[in-house]
């Protein structure tokens, strides 16, 4: 009789799932898997791979095309302090640009990185870090699991960094020096060893700065200059999101994880268009039933130039292209399963899996060296 495969997401279809060739935006899709052993992958809209590459370290979340065509990536730096559980799952600090034949040609490290980070077009790197709050600031800090700080009762809060490609810091945004901690309280169930927790940092028109705090549910927007608040959506409008990004209209484009949303008791993920003014949903797209589409953490959404939207559905490797009325034109499931491969990982994540950070759309103009 034949075995049956004991891992549950590799029993289920991977790679090209569905295709609408005419429906699609077309061009080319670019992953980093986070259990690939360092490979990005850049397939066409059948699911065949055009180009791959190889780093030496598994992602620090995510892979990126160049305005120059090169390779910006995000690397888990081996060496990274291990700050708390889950740090060695989402820490970076390795930054590298590299060329399609694989030569690095630059490179920056930061070993307090973690999660997001932007390759600007300047050719400067924007990211986020950690630092200890001190103890008068960390007892302000409300919610969470009661005991669960860091080593020491240290909790962690962000820090948003711009560096220059000499690796000099020319811009930084330090969360508590903005953020009142009564007003951003930590979700109940989160650990007390990070706050807010920023997993995603973008850069917006007329100086914004747009931050996804995620264990307080809010987007915010800061102005570069002073550094103060614009807008904040809360925890009426997004539930742990993750990659908000601002669109030519000014709306901001979320993937909302659906994690403890107010008021509603199955889970479930969606896409949402925000006008961050009024604070209204000007549009979304969810399944249905809402719970076959859900991914309880990471994520991206990215708005295509037909309109449609590239989704990564995370932790279950899938990415699909929807219509703006919904409909599901390309559809790939991530084959290359593994487990992490360090142990302290493997603690907070165990078992094999597909999971991709986020993934990025392109065509075929943004790959000069693509051989047809």
């Amino acid at each position: 009789m034949p075995t049956v495969q004991t891992t549950t997401l590799k029993r289920q279809k991977t790679g090209l799932i569905a295709v609408d060739h005419a429906r699609s935006a077309g061009g080319y899709t670019l992953f980093a898997p986070q259990t690939a052993d360092g490979q990005v992958f850049l397939i066409d809209l059948d699911g065949e791979i055009v180009h791959r590459w190889k780093l030496p370290q598994r992602p620090g979340r995510d892979a990126v095309i160049l305005r120059n065509g090169n390779l910006g990536y995000n690397g888990n730096h081996p060496d990274s302090p291990d700050l708390f559980p889950g740090w060695s799952v989402w820490h970076g600090g390795a930054f590298s640009e590299v060329t399609p034949e694989g030569e690095v040609v630059w490179e920056h490290t930061d070993l307090l990185h973690h999660h997001d980070a932007q390759w600007l077009d300047n050719g400067h790197l924007l990211y986020t870090t950690a630092e200890p709050l001190s103890a008068d600031l960390a007892r302000r800090v409300l919610g969470g699991i009661p005991g669960s700080e860091a080593p020491g009762g240290v909790i962690y809060a962000d820090v948003v960094k711009e560096v220059d490609r000499q690796g000099n810091v020319v811009w930084e945004w330090r969360s508590w020096e903005h953020l009142r901690p009564e007003d951003y309280p930590l979700h109940e169930c989160f650990e007390r060893h990070h706050w807010p927790m920023t997993n995603a940092v973008t850069p917006g028109r007329d100086g914004k700065v747009i931050l996804s705090l995620r264990s307080v549910s809010s987007v915010i927007a800061v102005q570069r200059g002073s550094g103060e608040v614009l807008w904040r959506l809360g925890h009426d409008l997004v539930a742990q999101q993750h990659c908000p990004s601002e669109l030519e209209n000014g709306n901001v484009l979320v993937f909302d994880n659906g994690i403890f949303r107010p008021h509603i008791s199955m889970p479930h993920s969606r896409i949402i268009e925000i006008n961050p003014a009024t604070q209204r949903i000007e549009w979304q797209y969810a399944d249905t039933p809402g719970y076959a589409f859900f991914t309880p953490f990471m994520g991206g959404a990215q708005r295509l130039h037909n309109g449609n939207t590239l989704v990564t559905e995370a932790n279950f490797g899938r990415l699909f292209e929807v219509t703006q009325a919904g409909e599901v034109v390309w559809e790939y499931v991530n084959p290359h399963f593994a487990s992490y491969p360090d142990a302290s990982s493997r603690r907070y994540l165990p078992g094999e899996n597909n999971a991709i950070f986020r993934a990025h759309r392109y065509q075929r103009q943004d790959l000069p060296w693509l051989r047809d």
